[in-house]
């Protein structure tokens, strides 16, 4: 059995920081802000897209700008309120006592992804973190997910848990099976609309539907 998280939403809470982080550079080119309520719609896509989103309509051409001054501060500040959520480690416990394959297919950059791991969830192996880069497109296309599961060709029970519709469409197109995690940023409206073949309500669902 393979169970591959997502990161942003799903194991952890980065949302605080990621706005943080866009509300940051968007002050420094005399944008308006937005409340945190607001990111919950803006992420998911990865960093590009985010900043793209809390721009103005009529500044979308200083999404790059934007990237980069919200990179130099993120990459100083993304675990000033990043955490994980509650029950998530017992999760990966049971998960990794059963003999469970974890990895991470996220659309965070790679870097920051795998800091995160490494900083919040040192005591579990997985075998791949796997973020943004210019290596391979992003979720929802499948090239993550190839990545993780074609080293163990003989898995057949493969699960893709995430928040949004962007993890649900990506385990469509991977023909695995999907968990929708209501607790993350998009809620159990988008998750069901998205078809999740699962829905958990807390982390201990996780491993009732796997194991």
């Amino acid at each position: 059995m393979i169970a591959i998280f997502d990161l942003d939403g799903t194991l952890a809470d980065t949302l605080y920081d990621l706005a943080d982080a866009t509300n940051y550079g968007l002050e420094k080119l005399d944008c308006p802000v937005h409340p945190y309520e607001s990111y919950r719609k803006f992420v998911g896509n990865g960093v590009q897209k985010l900043c793209y989103r809390a721009l103005p309509d009529d500044r979308k051409d200083d999404t790059e700008k934007l990237l980069e001054i919200f990179s130099g501060y993120y990459g100083e500040h993304f675990l000033d309120k990043t955490k994980l959520y509650d029950g998530m480690k017992k999760c990966l416990e049971v998960l990794t006592e059963k003999n469970v394959i974890l990895a991470v297919a996220t659309n965070k950059p790679q870097n920051f992804a795998v800091q995160i791991i490494d900083k919040l969830l040192p005591e579990y192996k997985f075998v791949k973190v796997l973020g943004g880069c210019t290596e391979r497109p992003k979720k929802p296309d499948t090239a993550i997910i190839t990545e993780i599961i074609s080293e163990y060709p003989e898995e057949e029970n493969i699960y893709m848990i995430g928040d949004s519709n962007v993890d649900i469409q990506t385990a469509k197109n991977a023909g695995i099976k999907s968990i929708g995690c209501v607790w993350g940023f998009r809620g159990i409206e988008e998750l069901t609309g998205a078809g999740a073949d699962f829905i958990a309500e807390t982390p201990e669902d996780i491993v009732k539907y796997i194991i």
